[in-house]
């Protein structure tokens, strides 16, 4: 378990603690793990669980500068 020490703005704890009553929670730390939850449901992608690195790809072999370019523009690069 990691321990943190957070600031949180007004607004942010009134969220918090409206989470913890809606849902029944004992404490904030519950509601922030909740939170926390929902938005990796929402915004994280499946392949990818919170405690996941994302695996690292292959990828693509670059002679250049000038072949960095064209990929970052997106051109096909011959080679």
């Amino acid at each position: 378990m990691v321990q943190n020490i957070i600031k949180l703005s007004e607004r942010e704890n009134r969220i918090i603690n409206m989470a913890k009553a809606k849902y029944g929670m004992k404490n904030k730390n519950q509601a922030i793990g909740f939170i926390v939850q929902i938005f990796a449901k929402n915004f994280l992608p499946e392949s990818l669980s919170p405690t996941e690195k994302p695996k690292r790809s292959e990828g693509i072999k670059l002679k250049n500068i000038e072949d960095l370019r064209k990929e970052l523009e997106g051109e096909k690069i011959n080679g």
